[in-house]
């Protein structure tokens, strides 16, 4: 709905998506690193057992943040689950990272990306019948 609630009937876990615009839960900061560069999404994030320890004392956003990284996901998903936006999410992991509530993961970015790989999964997929039971054509 327009104010954020689910439509009549429909279960909502998370709750209606929230009101504040995201430069004040993150005190108009929008580069989560000292480099400036951005968190990437697919960098995973669970909580320590210090920040489950102090989970009650955290506030809102925060609190959401580490009793969601219970189990590891990505910065992504979590932005997903919590409803906010991803860049208030990738600005406060780095926050509860420094303050010892969470580890975070960033992906090797220097791997080498295979494009065989990338083709088999092309591959695959175009060998995958459609709905009427043709196959697609390989360009």
């Amino acid at each position: 709905m327009a104010d954020g609630s689910p439509p009549p009937g429909d279960p909502d876990p998370v709750g209606p998506a929230p009101a504040v615009r995201p430069f004040l839960v993150t005190a108009g900061r929008v580069a989560p690193t000292a480099s400036g560069r951005p968190v990437p999404v697919e960098t995973q994030v669970v909580a320590t057992a210090e920040g489950l320890v102090v989970l009650d004392e955290l506030d809102f956003e925060q609190h959401d943040i580490v009793a969601a990284c219970r189990r590891p996901q990505s910065v992504a998903e979590l932005a997903a689950r919590l409803r906010l936006h991803l860049n208030v999410v990738r600005v406060l992991a780095e926050d509860l990272r420094a303050a010892g509530y969470l580890t975070v993961h960033v992906p090797d970015s220097g791997v080498t990306h295979d494009a065989s790989v990338l083709r088999r999964v092309i591959e695959a997929l175009r060998a995958i019948p459609d709905s009427r039971g043709v196959l697609r054509d390989s360009d």
